[in-house]
């Protein structure tokens, strides 16, 4: 394909990821007001994210591996059209369980876009000049997670309500669905189609129950209980038996377990791990740091977003443009896990009355650790892959960086929950005031509506337990910095056609060489032949 045909193919895709981003940045800065417009509690804010990410997550090796079987420009138009469902129904929520499985609804089809944008790029680009095309992709990223926010602020706080926020994604959706429909034209490869459903719902519900484990302990049961014990045993259980089926069953596996044995494979989708826990603590918590600790309106916490954003913007634009003209990309990864630790340390820091400008300064840093990371992780991964394995592989980047950042959220939705409500509570006992009468435990209240003393209480906890969950991210990003420190840097491939073993003989023998070559094996193919006869 020439530079032109790619780019119009790549006017629809993108606009695909674009839709697909935007659903999670745009709803941030909505939630606090969502959650205390149906009287949700901090586990409802954290499951609003997580029931996405769990279905996102939980699909996308599904995805790669109907990528591999399927036409993959029908298979994105379906991933839209589930989106568009679960925004409709997630507008019309009157209840947090009804937002929450519409929210998961939505994550069946973003987990689609995510992972099948990368896939029909990586089928169309060779991985050399993937880097620049992997920079188109940074920006839309970068652009939506400026816009999403900003979009939102103002949407909540007009008079469509934060009802009108899950509408906004479906013009973008519409328009992408022609786009595709227009430009996208692929080969289709048919062969004989094995889904894994024995392992796709094994490994469904071995993270859903680690999830209901780490997002409810601490506040529905203890840590150390008996319910703990046995959430435990059943997803190690589930997801032990996950891995026994992909080695020794399922036909066409979803997540191909020999893909692990190469080292760059296995290291980079660790580090994605990591890498998730790093994303997602960013743009889902500081959202609700600046309306929370810091009083700020939606809006206004938008607009601080662009800090982060703008970082990540530059850092996916470079580094892009960087690997494709000089085939080198482990140094990016390095330098960018290095950032991330450094970015989740200082926020680490923060309180309810730390400088904005450092506030923002930190959060420029995890953007550029993230924009140098994210995607360099994927092209790693599907430079070192065979083709026919290219969207298994790239999905399960995607997979477990989405792992990542489930379990993120989660474990630190449940801590923030914790600590809150322990601050909130010693904070209105000082003042003479009964927790009871003023919120429920683990309940986020409307700010704006308390008293001054106990509004600055709120805040004041907040505050605090902020600093803490990031704090607590930073170990992760340093185990990011090891992982990607070890990867052996191979140079980028400048094609997409495979060479077999003795296509590359030929390629690098002589004439003389190559001649006894094609003699030898002919030989040896007649002579099986007569071995082989009746």
């Amino acid at each position: 394909m020439t530079h032109r045909q790619v780019m119009e193919a790549l006017s629809g895709l993108l606009l695909a990821m674009f839709v697909a981003m935007l659903s999670s940045t745009v709803v941030t800065n909505a939630l606090p007001r969502i959650v205390s417009d149906l009287h949700g509690s901090q586990t409802g804010y954290t499951w609003v994210v997580v029931a996405t990410l769990l279905t996102m997550t939980a699909t996308t090796p599904l995805w790669g591996k109907l990528a591999d079987l399927f036409d993959k420009k029908l298979l994105v138009q379906l991933a839209l059209v589930i989106y568009v469902v679960g925004s409709v129904v997630a507008s019309l929520s009157s209840s947090m369980g009804m937002l929450i499985a519409a929210r998961a609804i939505q994550g069946l089809g973003i987990g689609g876009l995510s992972a099948l944008v990368q896939i029909v790029i990586a089928a169309m680009v060779s991985p050399r000049e993937r880097g620049r095309y992997s920079g188109y992709l940074g920006a839309v990223f970068a652009a939506a997670t400026v816009s999403g926010p900003l979009i939102g602020g103002v949407v909540v706080d007009s008079a469509l309500g934060w009802r009108g926020v899950f509408f906004i994604g479906l013009p973008f959706a519409a328009l992408a669905l022609v786009l595709l429909q227009k430009t996208l034209h692929l080969p289709t490869v048919k062969r004989e189609v094995r889904i894994d459903y024995l392992g796709s719902t094994l490994i469904v519900a071995g993270i859903s129950v680690v999830l209901v484990w780490v997002s409810l302990a601490g506040s529905q049961f203890a840590w150390a209980s008996v319910t703990t014990g046995v959430l435990v045993a059943a997803g190690v259980v589930l997801l032990a038996a996950a891995v026994l089926v992909e080695i020794k069953v399922a036909h066409e596996p979803i997540i191909p377990m020999q893909l692990f044995r190469d080292r760059t494979v296995a290291l980079a989708t660790t580090a994605s791990v990591f890498v998730g826990v790093s994303l997602f603590a960013g743009t889902v918590y500081l959202s609700q740091y600046f309306q929370t600790a810091r009083a700020m309106t939606p809006t206004e916490a938008g607009l601080m977003s662009i800090c982060m954003v703008g970082g990540l913007s530059l850092s996916s634009l470079v580094t892009g443009r960087v690997i494709t003209a000089t085939g080198r990309w482990k140094r990016w990864l390095v330098g960018g896990a290095a950032l991330l630790t450094v970015a989740l340390v200082l926020l680490g820091t923060i309180d309810e009355s730390t400088s904005l400008v450092e506030v923002g300064s930190f959060m420029a840093l995890l953007g550029i650790g993230v924009g140098a990371t994210m995607q360099n992780l994927v092209l790693a991964v599907q430079n070192s892959v065979p083709l026919a394995q290219l969207g298994a592989a790239s999905s399960v980047v995607a997979f477990f960086r989405s792992i990542g950042g489930s379990v993120g959220v989660s474990v630190m939705g449940a801590l923030l929950a914790t600590q809150v409500s322990t601050k909130v509570n010693e904070g209105l006992t000082q003042l003479g005031v009964d927790p009871g009468q003023t919120h429920e435990s683990h309940s986020i209240p409307d700010l704006a509506s308390l008293p001054a003393p106990v509004r600055s209480v709120f805040e004041q906890a907040f505050g605090e337990s902020f600093g803490h969950i990031f704090m607590l991210a930073a170990p992760f990003a340093l185990l990011a910095l090891l992982c990607v420190s070890f990867i052996e840097e191979v140079p980028l491939r400048t094609s997409n056609t495979e060479l077999t073993a003795m296509e590359r003989q030929v390629a690098d023998a002589s004439p003389e060489a190559t001649a006894e070559l094609v003699e030898t094996t002919l030989v040896g193919a007649a002579g099986r032949a007569e071995t082989d006869r009746p």
